[in-house]
């Protein structure tokens, strides 16, 4: 499956849901039915997950990564991200 580009959702503001899948096979982020997947290789311990998700998120949307900031799920699959103006 060809990775997803975003930067249509990186405008400031923006809140962007998704689930995480750690120690997944491989880093990607799928659209699956209008829903972000984020796969990431890290284990989900000490944050570690947490920052691979805002690095890989950072990179396809196109934004540097202190523009984004997880307002929920710190410790849920379920996480939603606001980006920063």
């Amino acid at each position: 499956m060809a990775k997803p580009t975003l930067p249509h959702l990186a405008t400031p503001g923006a809140l962007i849901e998704l689930r995480v899948t750690p120690k997944a096979s491989r880093n990607e982020i799928r659209d699956e039915d209008g829903a972000l997947r984020v796969y990431v290789t890290t284990v989900p311990e000490d944050g570690k997950a947490n920052a691979a998700v805002i690095k890989l998120l950072a990179k396809a949307l196109g934004v540097p990564k202190s523009r984004l900031t997880l307002l929920r799920g710190a410790t849920s699959r379920d996480k939603l991200f606001r980006v920063e103006p």
